[in-house]
């Protein structure tokens, strides 16, 4: 890739292919939305490369992240995964996820709920330098508040913000990085209604 691309992935080979890949790609797929925010709830006090190197294994130990089968879950899975190694073993973030799988099954469409927020079309910030980059905003205040009104935890205004970014309801990335046009150009693809994910 040319130009200078965003700071935060440094030159980790897993962590470059999912800047270049992920990162800030407009995403629809209910699915696929709440399983990243789950993953950024387990990153609370963590950094996202240490979630992104488990990020397997979570998905084998949350059974695809499949909200209607982890709604069921009660404390014999909260003890199972408390033993298993290939997630971060946090008790309150795993019952937080039995409880977000229930407040998702509560939203007809997870995707519309969440696009809604910006009418069907990513925000586009223009950051120049990292400082540009806000650590979080009015926007992603006001979702997490009504994500924890609907019964959500693991999701206060820094994590909802960077959930924002990362599946790309907010384009955050720098205006030098080549990834950008991919993501805007995927943009103009969502406020044409065409679903990515």
């Amino acid at each position: 890739m040319d130009g200078q691309r965003c700071h935060w992935c440094g030159t980790d080979p897993l962590y470059v292919a999912y800047h270049d890949t992920e990162w800030g790609m407009p995403e629809t797929d209910p699915r696929a939305l709440w399983e990243k925010l789950i993953l950024d709830g387990f990153q609370a006090g963590l950094s996202w490369i240490t979630i992104l190197r488990r990020r397997d294994g979570f998905r084998e130990a949350f059974e695809g992240f499949e909200p209607a089968t982890i709604a069921t879950w009660g404390e014999a899975e909260v003890a199972r995964l408390l033993t298993d190694t290939r997630i971060i073993r946090h008790r309150g973030k795993i019952e937080a996820t039995i409880l977000n799988a229930r407040a998702w099954l509560e939203i007809e469409d997870f995707s519309a709920f969440l696009w809604d927020y910006v009418d069907g079309r990513p925000l586009v910030n223009a950051p120049a330098i990292p400082a540009d980059i806000p650590a979080a905003t009015a926007l992603s205040t006001r979702i997490s508040k009504d994500l924890r009104k609907r019964g959500f935890r693991f999701c206060g205004p820094t994590i909802t913000y960077a959930f924002l970014q990362a599946t790309g309801l907010v384009n955050d990335h720098l205006v030098t990085c080549p990834a950008r046009a991919r993501c805007l150009s995927a943009g103009k693809r969502i406020e044409q209604g065409k679903r990515i994910g």
